[in-house]
């Protein structure tokens, strides 16, 4: 039997993070068909056969290579294609090489595709948001980044464990560009929809004031951290993708700070970044306004502002 009714995702990309992501996709039941594209097409065939000879201990799935016209009619289609970021390089240090890449699948992407859906993953993730966006054509809201959809499950599980509770009870974001100037919302972050310093006043524990600018820099660095220890990052990004994708392929409109291409949100303009958005099947339903204090959106401007500098540099 086959599940979900001849849904398909197709993930661009074999390398550690799309054979994450494909690995994640399946388990979690998100697609009864899963296609791998990579320019290595051994590379592609490899990884489906390694993840569907589990398949037996699992729920029916078709797991395999393919190329650009399986994107004919894919559901979604999760881009994880480009030049992995290395340890001490910032992800906008990846934008010259990865445009590049990203044109160049958003045209063989087009060529098959009359309306998709993307969720790009590959870094810098904001840029090459902007730059799928704007190559395809397609609404902002068919074009989703990956953005910060995983800054803020750090934030949330770092304060989980700060304050001994469950993280699914602990609410807050990560805003901004996914990178040096993302931005925490402190000012609405709650746990059990008691605001955090609400929280913090009756917490019984007793440990004082939290350290947020030590919690903030554990998350915002938390990638390059991986990286040091262990040359990459893919688990983590792999079920952010998949939470993304769940939130579309089961209609669910959810709220997840994903990146897009901004039209007015906060005064900001033709720049892809993360807001608090709806998602379901039609891709971004509409952004949330979380009336976020007027350092915080200071805050969300000048990061705007940086990732503009970059889109200027080299798109």
């Amino acid at each position: 039997m086959i599940s979900n009714n001849n849904s398909k995702i197709v993930v661009i990309g074999a390398g550690r993070v799309g054979a994450a992501v494909a690995y994640t996709v399946m388990l979690n039941n998100l697609a009864s068909e899963i296609v791998l594209i990579d320019a290595d097409r051994d590379r592609a065939r490899g990884e489906a056969l390694d993840i569907s000879h589990g398949i037996a201990f699992f729920k029916q799935v078709v797991v395999r290579d393919g190329d650009y016209s399986d994107c004919a009619d894919a559901d979604i289609i999760i881009v994880c294609a480009g030049a992995a970021r290395k340890e001490g390089q910032t992800r906008i240090d990846l934008a010259r090489t990865n445009v590049a890449i990203a044109r160049g699948i958003s045209s063989k992407i087009m060529e098959h595709a009359k309306n998709p859906l993307i969720i790009v993953i590959s870094n810098p993730v904001d840029i090459l948001t902007y730059v799928f966006q704007k190559s395809t054509g397609l609404p902002p809201g068919r074009v989703i980044g990956s953005g910060t959809t995983l800054d803020t499950g750090r934030l949330r599980y770092l304060l989980s464990q700060h304050c001994d509770i469950d993280v699914r009870n602990v609410h807050a974001y990560i805003i901004g560009e996914h990178g040096d100037s993302e931005v925490p919302v402190w000012s609405r972050a709650s746990i059990a929809s008691k605001p955090f310093d609400e929280y913090c006043e009756d917490c019984p524990r007793a440990c004082g004031s939290i350290n947020r600018r030590k919690l903030f820099e554990e998350t915002r660095d938390g990638g390059a951290e991986i990286i040091r220890l262990k040359g990459s990052t893919y688990f983590g990004v792999a079920q952010a993708a998949a939470r993304i994708a769940d939130a579309v392929m089961g209609n669910k409109n959810s709220v997840l700070t994903v990146s897009s291409v901004l039209n007015g949100n906060y005064g900001i303009y033709d720049v892809a970044l993360s807001l608090p958005c709806v998602i379901n099947y039609d891709g971004i339903s509409r952004y949330l306004d979380i009336r976020i204090n007027e350092e915080e959106e200071k805050l969300l401007k000048e990061s705007a502002e940086k990732l503009r500098e970059v889109i200027r540099s080299c798109v």
